[in-house]
């Protein structure tokens, strides 16, 4: 079987970035660490960090009383502005992990409020970013776009005062889609001032694409509940490959059903640690003769540094490994 392993894949800068930052607050002051909501959209990584003392939280309320001193982190998706206006009326501690990419998007549609438009937000209801960076505006001035219906049914008080922006984990080509329907229907509609789409979901996006074509199955370590990593399914499958699986782990993969496969393609979502994919390669090993080749499309350098309060604090090389997603 040859395994075609595409790169860039996993862990990116945002993701990197929001890991370290809890491992540096529990290194800092001890555990418990508070973290609302799933860091990441990564259960080994949620687990790994509840293994060395953090909490996870859906709300503020629920951290107790006696622990009111205890930080509390803000997932890398980004909060609604009324989260740390809440922290701040509960004296809590808090350490704002929102990816800088994310932070930028709520740059971008507060830029447009304040030259008067109308948001059009793409992206799709009820993830954590979108409720964040819709919870950026007041209530009212954001609409969701998800679909092209959506934009049909849009009638806006004023068509000539409307902006958009797009949740950054969305498909490159979906997004194009719903952004030509936009502009065919309102011409004056104002683009954000920079891509909406981050950096690592462009990136994985292109080396799947490389990757898929003739692939007899195509799986993506990650998360149902990661956008980024469903993309990726979506894009392997268009790409060419034959079948594309959403898999957590190598116990996920349906090993009775793929003995005819001969070309494997492989990738992982941006909150994806590099082990989940060493245990997969390892399973296909103990089945199949295996030969690995890479399909390499960017290289990635981007470092978001952490904020300046965790800057004293020194990890060790198992603690970066962690950070990483390679322990």
């Amino acid at each position: 079987m040859k395994i075609y392993l595409a790169n860039p894949r996993g862990f990116c800068a945002g993701v990197d970035r929001a890991i370290q930052i809890v491992v540096l607050a529990l290194k800092k002051y001890g555990a418990p660490v508070y973290v609302r909501h799933e860091i990441v959209h990564n259960r080994y990584v949620v687990e790994g960090l509840q293994n060395l003392g953090a909490v996870f939280i859906e709300e503020l309320h629920e951290i107790p009383l006696e622990h009111r001193t205890a930080p509390v982190v803000f997932s890398a998706h980004g909060v609604p502005k009324s989260v740390p206006a809440d922290a701040a009326s509960r004296n809590l501690f808090y350490l704002d992990a929102t990816c800088p990419l994310v932070s930028k998007v709520h740059k971008q549609a507060l830029r447009h409020q304040r030259h008067g438009r109308h948001v059009l937000l793409i992206g799709h209801a009820g993830h954590p970013e979108v409720i964040g960076t819709m919870g950026q505006l007041p209530e009212g001035a954001v609409t969701l776009i998800e679909t092209v219906d959506d934009v049909s049914k849009f009638n806006p008080h004023d068509p000539s005062a409307l902006g958009f922006v797009s949740q950054t984990t969305l498909s490159v080509e979906d997004t194009a889609h719903l952004i030509e329907a936009l502009q065919e229907r309102f011409p004056l509609l104002q683009a954000p001032a920079a891509e909406s789409i981050c950096y690592a979901t462009t990136n994985r996006q292109e080396a799947v694409k490389a990757a898929a074509p003739g692939a007899d199955l195509f799986l993506i370590v990650g998360a149902p509940n990661s956008s980024n990593s469903r993309r990726l399914v979506e894009v392997a499958e268009r790409a060419g490959a034959r079948m594309s699986l959403l898999v957590q782990r190598a116990a996920d993969i349906p090993w009775d059903g793929i003995a005819d496969i001969s070309l494997l393609g492989l990738s992982a979502g941006a909150s994806a640690p590099e082990i989940l994919v060493d245990e997969i390669i390892a399973g296909f090993r103990e089945r199949f003769e295996v030969r690995l080749e890479l399909a390499i499309t960017a290289e990635e350098t981007e470092d978001f540094p952490v904020m300046r309060v965790l800057r004293d604090v020194e990890l060790t090389a198992q603690d970066m490994a962690f950070v990483n997603g390679t322990a």
